[in-house]
């Protein structure tokens, strides 16, 4: 029975994939900061494990708890809508070693393994915001921007020792809590010089923007990038992010 380790499944779209995984009979590994109960359904089949992909020794003390793995799946990741004038270089730093450096110290943590037991996959949840230049958003899309430069190339490394790395790039997602967990790191990011410019975006994120993402889209993107060896090296999800795509 194949095991799959998913980080940041406290909500959201590591949550929803934890219990798919789980529902068609894998072992699932799900982590977050900070466990709660009753997040997942009590099975022998789920195990959870806390986890901050920011910290050496957390990380470390959870890939040893969980054991051999058959795929890892880095969707831990917060979110910054705000200038790049206003936007203090700690707030910038956090995003980057969460968004970033968490994913390349993950992929670090599990490579030896997943090397000695010859291949598995790793998917890398980024963002659809890359694929188009939206204003307020430059520094979270360049976090998630260097995730997909990171995953390209990390497949040509990795392909001689049967490990696959793939790309999910979720469109915007209301059904998920991702904009409230951004809210906090907005305080003074908008500066009053970039109010009308502010007010347009958010207006336009209020009028109809057709179909976006459900997070069922980006679970079965998941599914698709661990189970199918044929699936593409990026794999946008959602009607929002299939449309951004296709015209790029």
């Amino acid at each position: 029975m194949s095991t799959i380790l998913i980080t940041g499944c406290s909500s959201g779209f590591g949550l929803a994939t934890a219990r798919h995984f789980a529902d068609r009979g894998w072992n699932v590994v799900a982590t977050m900061r900070a466990p709660a109960e009753g997040l997942l359904p009590s099975s022998e089949r789920i195990r959870t494990l806390a986890l901050d992909v920011t910290n050496p020794a957390s990380i470390a003390r959870a890939v040893d708890a969980a054991g051999p793995i058959d795929a890892l799946v880095n969707n831990a990741g917060i979110g910054l809508l705000s200038a790049v004038e206003g936007t203090p270089l700690a707030t910038a730093s956090a995003l980057f070693e969460t968004n970033t450096l968490g994913v390349i110290a993950m992929t670090q943590a599990v490579l030896p393994g997943l090397r000695a037991r010859g291949g598995g996959v790793i998917v890398n949840v980024s963002s659809s915001v890359t694929l188009a230049p939206l204003p307020l958003l430059a520094i979270y899309t360049a976090s998630k921007a260097a995730v997909n430069a990171l995953g390209d190339s990390m497949a040509i490394e990795l392909e001689p020792f049967g490990i696959r790395v793939r790309t999910v790039m979720p469109g915007r997602a209301p059904d998920t809590a991702f904009s409230a967990n951004a809210r906090p790191r907005m305080a003074g990011g908008i500066p009053d010089a970039y109010a009308d410019l502010a007010g347009r975006v958010f207006a336009g994120w209020q009028g109809d923007q057709g179909p976006l993402t459900q997070t069922e889209d980006v679970v079965e993107a998941i599914w698709l990038a661990v189970t199918d060896r044929d699936a593409p090296a990026r794999i946008p999800a959602g009607a929002d992010a299939v449309a951004l795509a296709g015209i790029n």
